[in-house]
């Protein structure tokens, strides 16, 4: 299969607010995030990238829009890589939902944590991990098991794909750490996941386009085996 890059939005005008934005409508990037979006075009020069598929947010757009200009990409809106549905915490104040019985669930055992009037992220954790394994499958179809592609979406919905592909637990999700415009980084096979990156800010991602197949005739299809005693890198 192919390799994903798990890409969260740049900084918004929500993060660090101290309020639950959610799907709150029109909430873009900030000046930092415009930069790191802007940045983006130069750190992705090396990755031929087949798909860019988004989150139907607005900060999930702005922060692709460069990217897709500079590699004559058109965006794909996935739905199921939106953001958590919040429901009646949206908009909220932190520094209430804090008190909340249901923020500790959130906190310790997440899988069993449902929004009131909303999702709960074991639901979303559904979703967005299906929606990544049938793009996958599609691009893969499409541009071959050396194809490399894109996912810009939101730091929860990040982190539960991450989870899924380490072999974690939802509620081990809050251990993963994932911040704006930080990139991870999935390389899928028939049998499992290969975690590359998680939460990477800087460094060549060039470094993570597989080397193209070796056979002139027929398929090459990734590898399922792990590298005993470890790789051995490019």
């Amino acid at each position: 299969m192919s390799t994903v890059i798990l890409l969260r939005h740049g900084k918004s005008t929500a993060n660090g607010s101290g309020v639950l934005a959610g799907r709150t409508p029109k909430v873009g990037l900030d000046d930092t995030g415009r930069a790191q979006a802007a940045a983006l075009v130069e750190r992705f020069a090396g990755v031929p990238v087949a798909e860019l598929v988004v989150s139907p947010m607005l900060r999930c757009k702005q922060t692709v829009a460069p990217l897709a200009a500079a590699q004559g990409l058109t965006k794909v809106v996935e739905p199921r890589l939106s953001e958590v549905d919040y429901g009646e915490w949206t908009g909220r104040e932190l520094k209430t939902l804090v008190k909340e019985p249901l923020w500790r669930v959130v906190q310790a055992h997440p899988s069993a944590a449902v929004f009131p009037g909303g999702e709960g992220l074991a639901e979303m954790q559904a979703r967005a991990v299906a929606a990544i394994r049938a793009h996958d499958a599609r691009v893969t179809a499409e541009h071959g098991d050396h194809a490399v592609w894109v996912v810009c979406s939101h730091g929860d919905v990040i982190k539960s794909i991450l989870a899924d592909a380490l072999g974690q637990h939802l509620d081990a999700f809050q251990r993963i750490v994932v911040d704006p415009a930080a990139v991870s980084v999935v390389r899928y096979t028939e049998t499992r996941p290969f975690v590359l990156r998680v939460n990477e800010h800087g460094g060549d991602l060039a470094a993570i386009v597989p080397p193209p197949p070796k056979k002139k005739r027929g398929r090459t299809k990734a590898s399922s085996d792990a590298v005993v005693g470890g790789s051995t890198g490019r």
